[in-house]
């Protein structure tokens, strides 16, 4: 990663949570501790392969932990680290502005396509 000090620091945030379904997946596990299953069920359209690949380099970044209850049949759960609620809230402005944006996105990217 480079560390180079600049006047914004969007290069590093999109180094932690770049790509389309890392900022879901935070969204979907930032009320607590969520099993691998909740998570693949609410992230609509995300494969297991991917969503496998996409906590593993969560977690790798320090913004989940995942535990493994050790048990019969498996149980493995994630939730934020302290830093990752950091990251979270960063996202939830984000979050608002596309709800609040939803309509005119859609009209948009309608009329673009036809």
């Amino acid at each position: 990663m480079d560390t180079t000090d600049g006047p914004c620091g969007l290069d590093v945030s999109l180094k932690v949570i770049g790509g389309k379904w890392k900022p879901l997946i935070l969204y979907h596990i930032q009320d607590g501790p969520t099993r691998f299953s909740q998570v693949k069920q609410r992230v609509a359209g995300i494969s297991e392969k991917v969503l496998i690949q996409q906590l593993r380099e969560l977690v790798a970044m320090d913004v989940l932990i995942r535990r493994d209850h050790q048990r019969v049949p498996p149980m493995v759960d994630y939730a934020l680290t302290p830093f990752g609620k950091t990251l979270v809230e960063a996202l939830q402005p984000l979050c608002e502005w596309g709800t609040q944006n939803r309509a005119h996105v859609a009209a948009t990217l309608a009329a673009a396509s036809g």
